[in-house]
């Protein structure tokens, strides 16, 4: 399997809705509830390009360019960019669509940093 084709074999998709219990008082999403969905969908792109046991070591950078309003559904996708010798950094995307109406934008976007450990927690190599 080439690079290409694993990373591609590794994204990972996840929908959600948004319900009034994850917003703040503008009926939005909440950053922090999105950052840790973000990196869990981010968790599961480099787990399943790796197959090791993966810890998040830093999120790089998260645009917020968009509201998530109550009452929509997102979709979070991960997908690993780049490989190194320990690590990998995975891109998040969260996509918001009305339940209604047809079309969906971008609303995040994050860079996340996950570097892969062996039995004894140790950094390990990345077999691409």
């Amino acid at each position: 399997m080439t690079l290409e084709e694993k990373i591609l074999a590794s994204e990972a998709r996840v929908f959600k809705t948004v319900f009034p219990n994850n917003t703040n008082h503008y009926d939005t999403l909440f950053g922090g509830t999105a950052l840790s969905m973000m990196d869990e969908v981010a968790f599961i792109a480099a787990t399943r390009f790796s197959r090791l046991r993966c810890v998040t070591v830093s999120s790089d950078r998260i645009d917020f360019t968009h509201p998530i309003p109550a009452g929509t559904i997102i979709e979070l996708v991960g997908r690993v960019e780049t490989v190194g010798n320990t690590s990998m950094k995975v891109r998040v995307d969260i996509f918001v669509e009305k339940m209604y109406e047809e079309g969906r934008e971008k609303a995040v976007t994050g860079i996340f940093t996950f570097v892969a450990l062996d039995e004894q927690h140790k950094p390990t190599k990345i077999i691409v």
